[in-house]
């Protein structure tokens, strides 16, 4: 188990498109497993790789419950291959940039195309939460964050208040 630090807001990083991931090997098992770990030590119910620093298209997802048993997703070189014209409205917050959250519009439904954390193809209809977190993290893959679905007024000032934050640190 290892909890891995967290690419906050500004960091160029977070706008960097990931690279695929050649094979699953014990190496990329081990990185599904702590990028897991962090997320539910976070808290949280998503998390891309490139969210730890890792520039590959790999993202973990778990949408349970807090009283419910676990059921962690791993999507290894995710690819949307469909989105429903219906969308859904949801409060959307990213580990990226802590304590920030804002309504977000996507499709209500979408079909993505996937390698399990056993190698093999697989394929998945989403809907409601899980397919609003699928949109979130291949986003995240995508140099893309939930930021840039807002108001360009909004955008602009989470982006302000990040960069003054992380200046501050430096000091």
């Amino acid at each position: 188990m290892t909890i891995k630090p967290l690419i906050i807001l500004p960091d160029p990083l977070l706008r960097q498109v990931s690279k695929p991931i050649e094979r699953v090997d014990a190496e990329t098992k081990r990185l599904a497993q702590d990028m897991l770990d962090t997320m539910y030590d976070a808290p949280g119910i998503g998390l891309a790789a490139v969210q730890i620093g890792v520039e590959r298209r790999m993202l973990v997802i778990d949408v349970s419950r807090e009283d419910e048993e676990r059921t962690p997703l791993v999507f290894i070189n995710p690819e949307i291959l469909s989105s429903s014209d219906d969308r859904s409205v949801y409060e959307e917050g990213c580990l990226s940039i802590p304590d920030y959250y804002a309504e977000v519009e996507r499709p209500a439904q979408v079909t993505v195309k996937y390698i399990d954390r056993d190698g093999k193809d697989q394929m998945i209809d989403a809907e409601g939460l899980l397919a609003t977190c699928l949109q979130h993290e291949i986003d995240h893959l995508n140099g893309v964050l939930f930021i840039d679905h807002i108001s360009r007024l909004k955008r602009e000032m989470v982006i302000k208040k990040f960069t003054k934050a992380a200046k501050a640190k430096v000091l």
